[in-house]
């Protein structure tokens, strides 16, 4: 169930919505159908809430052995719990709204649910957004919906990809080097990474000839216009970092023969005057 938890949370936050929405409207008394379609989402959204609360306590064990993730998983559970218990009171209101239908008294009934409607829309919201930050600034959850180790690989890829974005930005380009350089031991037969290195060499390492070298090396799928742009860019920026202008301008035309670019044609009619 774990693997649901994301599909399960969705759904409920969609119902408790539009459930709401529709308990409001109600209260104006128009449409005839806007009363009963909020007592069955929220009836629902009660019962849904059961199932996210499960499926999310099932997630959780493998997300909180990560360093530091305990405290925003235990926050975002205790949150789940609270909004599963407000949202169990409004579906029980909602079903004595249904029996005393008939009654004069029932107009107060749905107004007493509008207003814990709201309570609920705001604990969703909550519990959503410790949720969000378990995802975000955690990376909770990787791996858990395919089981597939490259999920892991990727999340790696990333903090790799970010940490040394991070040290470019400030000015820590040896630390940034650093990183993509493991990255690219880590995957080398990814042919982006392998273009993110040659990058490096070019902005953190201050070796044009260097990333010139690594460029020539990547080898690139036949049809993937996007990855032949940027190599094509980068090549240009590399040569044209050593002077070489004309190996420059003969990167762009090699590649705007097979893929025409307008941005890239800009770049190699400057080049060429």
């Amino acid at each position: 169930m774990a693997a649901l938890h994301p599909q399960i949370v969705h759904f409920t936050i969609v119902l408790v919505i539009v459930g709401v929405i529709f308990r409001l409207v109600s209260l104006v008394g128009k449409p005839a159908f806007a009363s009963p379609a909020a007592t069955t989402l929220l009836v629902v959204a009660a019962l849904s809430s059961i199932l996210s609360v499960q499926s999310g306590a099932a997630a959780h064990p493998p997300v909180e052995r990560a360093p530091g993730a305990r405290p925003p998983v235990m926050e975002h559970e205790e949150w789940g719990e609270r909004t599963r218990t407000i949202l169990l009171v409004l579906g029980a209101i909602e079903l004595i709204g249904l029996v005393l239908r008939k009654s004069p008294r029932v107009r107060t009934v749905h107004a007493v649910a509008a207003v814990v409607g709201l309570v609920g829309v705001w604990a969703v919201y909550e519990t959503g957004e410790h949720g969000g930050e378990l995802v975000y600034a955690y990376a909770g959850g990787v791996g858990l919906r395919s089981g597939d180790p490259k999920d892991v690989e990727r999340l790696l890829l990333a903090g790799y990809y970010q940490q040394a974005m991070a040290d470019r930005a400030a000015g820590r380009a040896d630390q940034a080097a650093k990183l993509i350089g493991q990255a690219a031991d880590r995957f080398p037969a990814d042919p982006e990474v392998q273009m993110l290195a040659a990058e490096s060499k070019l902005l953190d390492r201050k070796d044009p000839q260097g990333a010139i070298d690594a460029l020539s090396a990547v080898q690139l799928p036949a049809d993937n216009r996007f990855m032949a742009f940027r190599k094509a860019g980068l090549l240009a920026d590399a040569y044209e970092a050593t002077g070489r202008k004309p190996e420059a301008a003969a990167a762009l035309e090699a590649v705007l023969k097979a893929f025409p670019n307008g941005r890239l044609q800009q770049r190699l009619d400057a080049l060429k005057k």
